[in-house]
Order: structure tokens, then sequence, then C-alpha cells
């Protein structure tokens, strides 16, 4: 079992800047794939960006060149910085843990909220 546990989220206005963070505890293998997904209201979930435990990356279109998400190994720990907030980048985040047998754990999600 992994927990996972999000916090960054908060109110902000367009053009500003967060940084969301998602610790991951319990029994955790080398090997995974740690994501940040997405919700805004009324709208399916959607992938946000991908880091994998060698440090590559993928993001949606919609974020490259604002978004960056990297890891921390020796901590469990993810990161989304997020630059250059719009509006349509409101919604819950939630932090995804893939692992190597195909399981998928989520956290409980944090609220992002932009203003224009």
């Amino acid at each position: 079992q992994v927990q996972l546990v999000e916090s960054g989220g908060d109110l902000v206005q367009a053009g500003g800047s967060l940084r969301l963070s998602c610790a991951a505890s319990g029994i955790i293998f080398s090997s995974n794939v740690r994501a940040w997904y997405r919700q805004a209201p009324g709208k399916q979930r959607e992938l946000v960006a991908t880091i994998t435990s060698g440090g590559s990356t993928n993001y949606a279109d919609s974020v490259k060149g604002r978004f960056t998400i990297s890891r921390d190994n020796a901590k469990n720990t993810v990161y989304l910085q997020m630059n250059s907030l719009i509006p349509e980048d409101r919604g819950v985040y939630y932090c995804n843990h893939h692992t190597r047998y195909g399981t998928d754990y989520w956290g409980q999600g944090t609220q992002v909220t932009v203003s224009s």
C-alpha cells in the first residue's frame, strides 16, 4: 500500500505561481512513475505531467513551458511547479503513483483556483 498526501493548492491571481507537493509513504518500490492529474468542474480528469523514477518527464501540451514536474526520490516526494497560471488551470490536482506492477494510487487532491 502507498499513501499519498498532496499540499500546496491555493487561490492565486492569473500570472502567478504555485508549487504543489505530494509525499508518498508506505511500501514504495524504486521503479515507479509519478504523475499529476487535474480535474476542473464538469470536466474529466486529465493528465498534466509525469516523471519516471529515472527523471524522464512528459507534459500535457496545455502546460508545456509553464509547469515543471520534479521528484526527490530520497524523500519519496514529487513536486509540480506551476508558473504563469491562467484561469483554465483551475481545478483539483491529484497526485498519482503508478507501480511497476500496474497498480495506481491516488492522493486526496488539492484545490487550485486561479482568478482572472
